[in-house]
């Protein structure tokens, strides 16, 4: 029988790496079963302020914690896809079966920092797929060379993790989880009405996909309402923008700009936002019925400490009954 797990998101664009490792070794001691994080070269706006390099941190949480974690990576174009696979590899040797590795085609506010040209969403998907077969080619310690929308030259990786960590592709169109279902090892999404989230589950079963499929869960809570939605539209109204506005927009001081312009209810729409921790955990039982394997939390507030404590004592204890 499914029963599902319930994790900790990381957002390295929101709390500086220090503070966050501590927040992600509290998030184990309150219960939550895994960890993943986001890898940002810039926040969304001023306000998050931050933008650590995760891989330097998975070493430390990974060393300091039991948890199991997931980030997520954007090869192509800021990172080399033989470079990515080594990093891969290195972390799956050290803490084997504990590490995977969430593969997207990107957003222009991390990538644009190379200088190259920004390209459309299908080149970015077909570059996104040459670096999937690249990278796989390389954990599975072949020697590569590759000559299209990424070149390689006899690139070889010379650690091999074993078993080798997984490559899930995170979607949340319909028709990208459809087209990742071709080379993914599980899916992740995130939190969207609930019809469109059966869709996006069922084209992934339906064109083959295997493995998990998780979702991440932006919320906020406080004490008081209007404490929880203040947190949720300072730090998170840039991202009431879906595609193309997230994917396109270069700079913080343009998602600034387009944050002042959102009323604060708007952020109920991306963020599940409420004082009372049983409407949160009726909300997670509800994702749960879904068919996800592994939901991840994500407190859009850049105080993690207080919702993990009462996360950990008042609605994980009960979610994992009601979803037995």
């Amino acid at each position: 029988m499914r029963v599902t797990r319930f994790g900790f998101h990381a957002s390295h664009e929101q709390i500086d790496p220090r503070r966050l490792l501590k927040d992600v070794q509290q998030a184990e001691a309150s219960g939550f079963e895994m960890a993943m994080c986001s890898d940002h070269f810039s926040p969304w706006t001023s306000a998050q302020g931050h933008s650590g390099y995760a891989w330097s941190w998975l070493g430390a949480a990974l060393a300091t914690t039991s948890l199991s974690f997931g980030c997520v990576c954007a090869p192509g174009q800021r990172y080399h896809p033989a470079v990515v696979a080594q990093k891969v590899a290195t972390l799956g040797v050290m803490f084997p079966g504990r590490f995977w590795v969430a593969l997207g085609s990107g957003e222009a506010s991390n990538e644009h920092i190379t200088g190259d040209a920004w390209p459309d969403k299908e080149t970015r998907t077909r570059r996104l797929e040459e670096c999937v077969a690249v990278i796989r080619a390389l954990l599975a310690g072949e020697s590569v060379s590759h000559d299209g929308l990424v070149r390689v030259d006899r690139a070889k990786v010379w650690e091999r993790a074993d078993p080798a960590p997984l490559l899930i592709a995170p979607a949340v169109s319909v028709e990208s989880a459809r087209r990742a279902a071709a080379w993914a090892d599980g899916l992740v999404t995130v939190n969207q009405p609930l019809d469109r989230l059966r869709d996006v589950v069922a084209a992934y079963r339906d064109a083959g996909g295997r493995g998990t499929v998780s979702l991440q869960v932006h919320l906020s809570w406080a004490p008081h309402e209007d404490e929880a939605l203040r947190i949720a539209h300072d730090q998170w109204a840039a991202n009431v923008f879906g595609p193309p506005v997230s994917w396109d927009t270069a700079t913080v001081e343009a998602f600034d700009v387009l944050a002042d312009n959102v009323p604060a209810d708007a952020v109920r729409a991306p963020v599940r936002v409420s004082a009372d921790l049983d409407e949160h955990r009726g909300w997670l039982a509800e994702y749960a019925t879904l068919g996800f394997d592994d939901i991840y939390l994500h407190h859009v507030g850049q105080d993690q400490a207080a919702f993990l404590e009462a996360f950990g004592e008042r609605v994980l204890p009960t979610l994992r009954e009601e979803t037995r």
